[in-house]
């Protein structure tokens, strides 16, 4: 039976080798026709897409460290851009007329666009409850937003701690305005936006308060509806005292029905508070930047020196303060010292960043909307209180005399002492959180990323080291440089970049944030189609740093060369300070190309990027 089956088993396999023990093969045949040609291939749904980043055009007001060119928005049926000059407290109106789909000769100092200026009254008078007026002398407009034909424009009070006000006007197609009313908000009206829907405004009132703590306001967010295509005469306000909530089941109204178990219950969640005794959690609380859900039901406020984001329920008219957590910096790497002027980016065990953002957006992806965040970090140095200390200001015994951790003390000393991790800016309002006069972990000012969170402000991604490690990669050693000179390094100690503004556009079906650095000028662009998934997409920076200039912002003329000041170089260095940036759509773009335009307080410049798919 074995040899049966063998045989046949050789057979079978001399049967499927074809003819290959047969004569020699016959010559070979005329090619067959080609076949018909398949479809052309799609990219991949989830691909990530190169970017091609163009300068076209760009307006220089020539005036250098007083913010002449801020807060940015586009009004569509005009092609204009509506950009705040804060140094001649006008708003600059340029022209996007013609404006060419190629890049500019010399994008660091072109000047192509041409603007005209917008004025607004010095007082106005606003209604009251009783029907009564009051006039309100005006300072400094801080922000603007355009939905439509309406332009707001949120201008603080002279008095930065007295009530500010919100100017309506009507543009027509030539971006002409006409002055509407004006209506009244809180303390330093510091940001406004319009609900998608486009029936209210929504202010963000910061309530800084003046450098002596003599007057220190609380902080609000004021609502004014627009119907029948008229803003109300008076605002709704919205405050962090008895308007505010919290939605666990687990915690009763009565666990917070004064200012105090608020406080108690906020701090124990992890948002930080800074201040001199006696002040309350309204009074810490100080609303920075605000965007809406698409079906303008809920709003999210970033509460940047807090560390918190709130959701605002815009239909109970409550608010609800959400600690952001903290990164862990022994799992990223970041420069800690500008003492030895290079990049050195290293982990740091015990030291852990505050995210606190300052502008966020709004998106939707699957239904759901998330929030993205430019996590730059701020402090409150005031005369009467300040939180900012260097980390060699923990252990010098003139100081706080206190102890480091071994872990932290080993990383001090190999890193160079007070002029290693000894450089770094922390916080001291969370030094030593146990009172055993020794501090286990240190709390720098800002994530030095972009953040996505969900609409309860769980984060679902952050871009880590990212920005840190691309721009010394690309810069080098000019990388985490000051906007007020070409000295790279500058900012290391400090804050980093800065990641400041932050908006979210489509191309092509595709979704992207673009997080510019007010120090570096860095523009980070990420796909962040799915919000689970977000990936780097494309660096940029219209920066010289190849000349030479110094400047600063905090003396009346920046520019003052008896204070050793050189600005010379200035109209050659580029974007200095990236303080807004506005995405504008390819059907809206009077291009019809996708544009971002971004407004550089410290070079005085607005600058139109044309972002295309390569």
């Amino acid at each position: 039976m074995t040899l049966r089956y063998s045989l046949l088993a050789l057979a079978l396999a001399s049967l499927l080798a074809g003819c290959s023990t047969d004569g020699d093969d016959g010559a070979k045949g005329e090619p067959g026709a080609p076949g018909i040609s398949g479809p052309e291939g799609q990219p991949g749904q989830d691909a990530v897409r190169e970017l091609d980043i163009q300068v076209v055009g760009r307006f220089a007001s020539g005036i250098y460290g007083k913010s002449a060119a801020e807060i940015v928005q586009f009004h569509k049926a005009s092609a204009k851009v509506f950009a705040i000059n804060a140094a001649s407290n006008h708003i600059e109106v340029i022209s996007l007329a013609g404006l060419p789909t190629a890049a500019v000769a010399n994008p660091v100092s072109d000047n192509s666009l041409t603007s005209t200026p917008m004025s607004f009254p010095a007082s106005v008078k606003v209604k009251n409850a009783d029907d009564s007026e009051t006039e309100l002398t005006l300072g400094v407009a801080n922000s603007l937003a355009i939905q439509g034909d309406w332009l707001a424009l949120a201008v603080e009070n002279a008095v930065k701690t007295a009530t500010g006000a919100v100017l309506f006007y009507q543009l027509d197609s030539n971006g002409s305005a006409t002055f509407v009313k004006a209506v009244a908000a809180g303390a330093l009206p510091d940001m406004l936006t319009f609900t998608p829907d486009g029936t209210r405004v929504l202010v963000a009132n910061e309530g800084e308060p003046d450098t002596d703590y003599l007057a220190d306001p609380e902080g609000s967010i004021s609502v004014i509806a627009l119907g029948d295509n008229q803003p109300a005469d008076m605002a709704q306000h919205i405050n962090f005292g008895t308007d505010m909530r919290f939605s666990s089941k687990l915690i009763k109204a009565t666990d917070y029905d004064t200012d105090a178990k608020r406080m108690a219950l906020l701090k124990a969640s992890g948002v930080k508070f800074a201040g001199p005794d006696g002040t309350t959690a309204a009074q810490d609380i100080e609303p920075e930047y605000i965007s809406v859900a698409a079906d303008s039901k809920t709003a999210w406020v970033s509460l940047q020196e807090n560390n918190a984001i709130g959701i605002v329920d815009l239909e109970a008219m409550t608010v609800e303060v959400k600690a952001l957590g903290v990164k862990d910096w022994s799992q990223y790497r970041l420069d800690f010292t500008n003492k030895d002027e290079v990049i050195q980016l290293q982990h740091a065990p015990g030291v852990y960043g505050m995210y606190q953002p300052d502008t966020i957006a709004t998106y939707s992806w699957n239904g759901a909307t998330f929030i993205v965040s430019a996590n730059e970090g701020d402090s409150r140095d005031w005369n009467a209180y300040s939180e900012d200390i260097r980390v060699a200001d923990v252990v010098d015994p003139d100081e706080f005399n206190l102890q480091l951790s071994a872990e932290l003390q080993n990383l001090y000393d190999v890193s160079g002492g007070k002029n290693g991790l000894g450089r770094l800016k922390v916080t001291s309002a969370l030094l030593d959180e146990d009172q055993d006069g020794i501090v286990e972990r240190l709390y720098a000012y800002g994530g030095r990323s972009f953040s996505i969170w969900d609409a309860q402000l769980n984060q679902v991604f952050d871009s880590g080291d990212d920005f840190g490690r691309i721009a010394a990669a690309v810069l080098g050693n000019n990388a985490n440089s000051s906007h007020s000179e070409n000295k790279g390094d500058d900012r290391s100690d400090d804050k980093g970049g800065e990641p400041e503004a932050i908006d979210v556009g489509t191309i092509n079906g595709r979704t992207y944030a673009f997080i510019g650095q007010e120090r570096s000028g860095d523009l980070f662009v990420y796909d962040i189609s799915n919000p689970f998934q977000a990936a780097f997409v494309a660096h940029y920076n219209n920066r010289n740093f190849d000349v030479s200039f110094e400047l600063d912002d905090e003396l009346a003329n920046p520019c003052d060369s008896s204070e050793g000041m050189d600005c010379t170089e200035v109209p050659n260095a580029g974007d200095l300070g990236p303080e807004s940036i506005k995405f504008i759509s390819a059907d809206d773009s009077p291009s019809g190309q996708p544009l971002l335009v971004v407004g550089n307080e410290v070079s005085g410049s607005v600058t139109l990027y044309q972002v295309s798919e390569k």
